[in-house]
């Protein structure tokens, strides 16, 4: 039988999922990839792969979708590894890189600076090594993996997560497990046990797994800023987020060609 082709987010809150993934009987049964979110996004978007961990701001472009699993990237108030940086308050800053790995963080930003900050910066494309040029009154969106210990060199971190429940009281859903066909039920439970029991191996995660960042605690992350259940509020709040999303105009952001404020 044809194995299942899954992409992945390849961050570290992921370890968790994959974890349950790579240690049941699916094992033997997928063919797995790890990308970056933007790439996953495009790899679902593309039909390359059957089922995608992928952000959540690609479903609208998409003819026709599937939740699979009860599990997602999530977090009920600060999620830890999405946020903006700055060297001055966001009131202050004039023009935002946005991190080119994840379509949902760029969308959440957009979102947050409309209807939270209500502020109109610049909106700078991102490109390997732009973390160097967040600067003076230049602010950047990082996420993932790279944020681990970035707070120590901004007086100013903004916490995307937790500006979205301030702004509507819910949590919010990063990434889920999305495909465009339906897949066999049978399929669907093994994969949803897979996951449950890798969520119940973080504990023995925090041995196995080497911390990042000597100050960065394994499990806090796992279990107090990643909130992996996709509860019916995860669900309201995704279906929220993509109101705010079909409200946002097109936009194509400007390429920097300096380093220096703007």
């Amino acid at each position: 039988m044809r194995k299942i082709k899954i992409t992945a987010v390849s961050y570290l809150n992921t370890k968790p999922l994959l974890y349950g993934l790579l240690n049941s009987p699916l094992a033997d049964q997928v063919e797995l990839s790890l990308d970056i979110p933007s790439e996953c996004a495009r790899k679902l978007r593309e039909g390359e792969v059957d089922l995608a961990l992928t952000p959540v701001a690609i479903l609208p472009e998409l003819k026709k979708w599937h939740l699979v699993s009860d599990y997602c990237i999530g977090a009920v108030g600060e999620v830890k590894t999405v946020n903006i940086y700055s060297e001055v308050p966001i009131e202050e800053i004039t023009a935002l890189y946005l991190d080119h790995h994840s379509r949902s963080s760029v969308a959440l930003s957009r979102v947050l600076l409309r209807d939270h900050w209500r502020i109109t910066p610049k909106l700078l494309q991102a490109k390997e090594g732009y973390i160097n040029q967040i600067k003076g009154n230049i602010a950047g969106v990082v996420i993932g993996d790279r944020t681990i210990g970035l707070e120590r060199s901004f007086p100013y971190v903004y916490d995307l997560s937790l500006a979205w429940q301030s702004l509507t009281g819910l949590p919010f859903v990063f990434a889920a497990w999305v495909s465009t066909q339906s897949l066999p039920e049978a399929f669907k439970l093994a994969f949803n046990e897979a996951l449950k029991a890798g969520i119940a191996a973080i504990p023995k995660l925090k041995l196995l797994l080497p911390s990042p960042d000597p100050s960065f605690d394994l499990e806090t992350y796992f279990t107090s800023y990643i909130s992996y259940n996709l509860d019916e509020a995860k669900r309201e709040a995704l279906h929220k987020f993509l109101s705010y999303v079909a409200a946002l105009e097109p936009f194509h952001p400007q390429i920097s060609r300096s380093s220096q404020p703007v």
